[in-house]
C-alpha cells in the first residue's frame, strides 16, 4: 500500500525540564549522593536488597537503588535533581510507616533513614512466582496460569470468590478476549470462539482446581503465603529508571533501542508507536492507521531494519506495518487471508535483514514470506517436505518467535512445542531442532552477529542458544523455578538477558562461567519483548511494563 503521513501527537512529561537522569555515568562509588541513609528493620536489623525508590513531584520519573549488605542506599546526584522526593520501597514482607516527602537541595545530602515493618496484608506484595511456589497442586494443574498472566496478575484469580461453576463462565468469557485485552480495557475477539466437547472437560477440571486455591470456600487461604529471598551482593549494585508513559493503560509490549539511543515501543492494546528520549524523558506517539475497522487494536514485535525503519506486527488488524522516522510515513501490508472469515492475526514480524532478497518474514498463527516490492505473500508449510512418520510430522506446527539470521533464512520460535524451525530462504524447505528439554516452549529471541540465535524457553525455564553452524542448541537453566523467561538476547559484551513474566525479575548471564545475576524490579511488571544497548559497559537493560504503562532501564553498577 501506498504511505501515509500522520500527524504525530507530542507529549512531554513535566520530568523534561525536572530530571537530568543519563546525562552523566553512574558511578556509585565515586559519585556524590543527592540521598542516602540506611534500611533497617526490628526482625532482621541492617537490611540488604531493599529496593528503595524515589519520585520528584510532578516528575513522570521514578529512580531506584537497592540497599548493601550494610543496609546502606545512595542515590547519585547525577540521578536526582533538586526538589520534593516521595519514597517507597520494595522488599517483600515488610512495608515502611510513610516516611513523608523528602527534600533534596544542590548543597548537601539528604539523608533518610527507613524503619520498616512487617507487612499486614504479605499477599498483596507477591509476584506470580510466589503465588504460584505457595499453592498446592500439582504442576499439570498450575499449567493452566500459562493463559492467564499475560492478561493480568494471578491475584485477581485467587482473591476471587468464584465456585466450579462459575469460574467456568469466567474462562467461556475470557476465551473471546483478544491478547491485547486487559482489565481496564477489555477487548473481544473478532470471531466468537467456544469451548469443544473435549475441551469443555478440561476446562472443568481446572474450573475445580482454582476453586480450591481461590477465597470460595472461606476469608483466608488454607495454605501458607512463600516468597522468594531479596537480591544480594552484584543484584544489589544497579540503578533502575521508570519512565511513565503518557496515555493510562498504554501496553508498551514491545521496547527496542535504536542506533541514537532512542527506545521505540509498540502499544499491544492500541493503534500507537512511540518513542521515548531517555536523556530528557520526552515522549512523542504517533497513531497507527487501522486496515480493519471493528476488529481489535494493538501492536506487537517492533523491529528495525538496516536503514533504521521501524516494522511491526499489526495482530487483529491483519497485517505488517513499516514506519520511516525521517519522513514519519507509515506503510501497510494487508495479508491476502479473508478478514470476515478468520480471526487473521499478524503478531510478528521479521525485517532485518530484508535487504539481501527484499523479503521479509511474518508469522502468528501462520507464517509467511512477503515480497515487499510486489506485496505478495506466501504461505509457509513447515511440513511440506517432512515424512509423514516423523515426530516432526505428528501434529500441526506454528511459531511464535520470528527471527532471521544474516542470509535471511527463518527461524520460528514454537511456543506450543520445543521445536526450533528453520526455513530456507530460497527452497522455502524446512529443517526441525528440537530443544534438550521436553515441552520446553520456545518463545522469543534475537540472532547475535555470529549468527547464533539466543531464545527464551517459557515452560523450560530457560535461557537457550542455537549455533546455526553447528546446528547445536546449549541450554542454560535459570536460578529461580517459574520464571517463566519470554524473550533472551546476547549483548555486544557477551553476556546474555532475559526477564521473568511471572517473578518481576532481570536476568543476566554469563555464558562462559554459567554465573546468573538475577535483578529484582520496583513494582509487579509484565515483562516480555527485552533489549539492550551495548554502548555501555556493562550493557545498559530495556523492557516495557507491559501492564504498567511505563519503560524500564536498568544500568548495572558492576
Amino acid at each position: 500500500m501506498a504511505g501515509k503521513q500522520f500527524l504525530h501527537v507530542m507529549l512531554v512529561g513535566l520530568a523534561t525540564i525536572l530530571f537530568s537522569g543519563g546525562l552523566a555515568p553512574v558511578n556509585a562509588q565515586t559519585s556524590s549522593a543527592a540521598l542516602a541513609g540506611q534500611v533497617s528493620s526490628q526482625e532482621e536489623g541492617l537490611m540488604e536488597g531493599v529496593l528503595v525508590s524515589a519520585k520528584r513531584a510532578g516528575s513522570t520519573v521514578t529512580v531506584t537503588v537497592v540497599s548493601d549488605a550494610q543496609g546502606r542506599y545512595s542515590f547519585p546526584r547525577t540521578r536526582l535533581t533538586p526538589g520534593q522526593y516521595s519514597i517507597r520501597i520494595r522488599a517483600v514482607g515488610y512495608e515502611t510507616e510513610n516516611p513523608g516527602p523528602v527534600e533534596v537541595t544542590a548543597q548537601n545530602a539528604a539523608s533518610l533513614d527507613l524503619k520498616l515493618v512487617k507487612a499486614q496484608d504479605l499477599a498483596y506484595q507477591l509476584t506470580n512466582t510466589e503465588w504460584i511456589m505457595s499453592m498446592p497442586g500439582t504442576e499439570e494443574q498450575k499449567n493452566v496460569f500459562t493463559g492467564c498472566v499475560g492478561c493480568h496478575t494471578l491475584e485477581r484469580i485467587v482473591r476471587s470468590r468464584y465456585n466450579a461453576t462459575e469460574f467456568v463462565q469466567v474462562m467461556q468469557r475470557m476465551r473471546n478476549y483478544s491478547q491485547g485485552a486487559i482489565p481496564l480495557r477489555p477487548q473481544v475477539r473478532p470471531m466468537p470462539r467456544t469451548f469443544s466437547e473435549a475441551q469443555l472437560e478440561r476446562v472443568a477440571q481446572q474450573a475445580e482446581y482454582l476453586s480450591t486455591i481461590n477465597l470460595s470456600s472461606g476469608s483466608s487461604w488454607d495454605y501458607s503465603l512463600k516468597t522468594l529471598p531479596r537480591p544480594k551482593g552484584k543484584a544489589t549494585r544497579v540503578i533502575i529508571t521508570e519512565y511513565d508513559l503518557p496515555r493510562m493503560g498504554t501496553q508498551p509490549h514491545d521496547a527496542a533501542v535504536d542506533a541514537d539511543g532512542m527506545v521505540w515501543y509498540a502499544d499491544f492494546g492500541q493503534q500507537y508507536i512511540g518513542k521515548l528520549d531517555p536523556k530528557t524523558a520526552q515522549v512523542v506517539e504517533y497513531p497507527v492507521p487501522e486496515l480493519i475497522k471493528g476488529h481489535p487494536p494493538g501492536l506487537l514485535d517492533l523491529q528495525f531494519d538496516q536503514d533504521g525503519n521501524i516494522w511491526f506486527g499489526m495482530m487483529h488488524q491483519g497485517g505488517i506495518a513499516k514506519f520511516d522516522p525521517k519522513t514519519e510515513k507509515f506503510q501497510t501490508w494487508d495479508s491476502p487471508v479473508d478478514h470476515d472469515a478468520t480471526e487473521d492475526r499478524i503478531a510478528m514480524v521479521m525485517p532485518r535483514f530484508h535487504h539481501v532478497d527484499g523479503k521479509v518474514w511474518a508469522g502468528g498463527p501462520d507464517e509467511w514470506q512477503i515480497d515487499v516490492r510486489s506485496g505478495e505473500w506466501v504461505a509457509i508449510d513447515y511440513l511440506r517436505d517432512e515424512p509423514k512418520d516423523s515426530r516432526a510430522a505428528s501434529r500441526r506446527r506454528g511459531s511464535y518467535g520470528v527471527v532471521s539470521d544474516s542470509k535471511n533464512n527463518f527461524y520460528g520460535l514454537e511456543l506450543g512445542g520445543d521445536y526450533v524451525i528453520r526455513v530456507d530462504a530460497k527452497t522455502l524447505s524446512s529443517t526441525f531442532y528440537p530443544t534438550p528439554t521436553p515441552n520446553s516452549g520456545p518463545r522469543r529471541g534475537h540472532m547475535d552477529a555470529q549468527d547464533r540465535l539466543w531464545f527464551a524457553e517459557f515452560r523450560g525455564n530457560r535461557i537457550a542458544m542455537l549455533d546455526t553452524k553447528t546446528e547445536r542448541i546449549q541450554e542454560w537453566e535459570l536460578p529461580t523455578p517459574l520464571t517463566n523467561p519470554y524473550d533472551a538476547i546476547l549483548d555486544g559484551h557477551g553476556e546474555a538477558w532475559t526477564g521473568g513474566m511471572y517473578s518481576d525479575r532481570v536476568v543476566r548471564l554469563n555464558p562462559q562461567t554459567g554465573e546468573f545475576t538475577e535483578y529484582l524490579l520496583p513494582r509487579s511488571t509484565n515483562i516480555r519483548r527485552v533489549d539492550v544497548d551495548s554502548s555501555t559497559n556493562p550493557a545498559t537493560f530495556w523492557v516495557g511494563n507491559n501492564h504498567g504503562s511505563s519503560l524500564i532501564k536498568l544500568e548495572p553498577l558492576e
